[in-house]
């Protein structure tokens, strides 16, 4: 089966918004710093980009969590498989994720961390796909809203491949 990539949202755009999502973080967060939890992999291309534009001080640290495995639709397990280094007890906290699909991953992780006393915690995300929302989750900063179709580029992969593309794409199946 042969797998066609079509551009969805230009490297252009991807970057304005990033730019404007990154100016409202520093906006809502002036005068405090922030601890970034990026959800990898594929969320290290889109937060790498974001915490180059915010202007308050920043603290990353990374975290991997998976619901697909080498599927293109989510199995509903939850695996961690790298936790935080740092407490977050007291901290501002952003979580940057890749997309919001069904929602599952991300509403577990959020429970997980409101847990560990977090001052505050926010979710930010390039992609939202609210069409196949499952579990609740309130996203407080969206780069695009995405329609129910299978999306590569930026970060965000099918089986390993595709996260090196400069652009969003959607995957077709030939």
């Amino acid at each position: 089966m042969a797998e066609i990539i079509h551009e969805f949202i230009s490297e252009e755009k991807v970057n304005e918004r990033i730019r404007e999502i990154g100016a409202q973080i520093t906006k809502d967060y002036e005068g405090e710093e922030l601890y970034v939890i990026t959800i990898m992999k594929g969320a290290i291309y889109f937060a790498t980009e974001l915490t180059k534009r915010i202007e308050v001080p920043v603290i990353l640290d990374f975290m991997a969590a998976s619901s697909y495995g080498a599927d293109t639709k989510s199995s509903g397990v939850v695996k961690i498989t790298r936790d935080l280094d740092e407490s977050l007890a007291g901290k501002n906290v952003i979580v940057v994720e890749d997309i919001i699909d069904t929602g599952r991953t991300l509403s577990y992780l959020l429970e997980l961390l409101k847990k560990r006393n977090p001052k505050s915690i926010k979710l930010c995300t390039l992609l939202d796909k609210p069409d196949r929302r499952i579990a609740q989750v309130d996203v407080d900063y969206v780069g695009f809203v995405v329609p129910d179709e299978f999306i590569v580029g930026y970060g965000l992969d099918y089986a390993q491949k595709y996260r090196n593309l400069p652009f969003i794409g959607t995957l077709e199946f030939k």
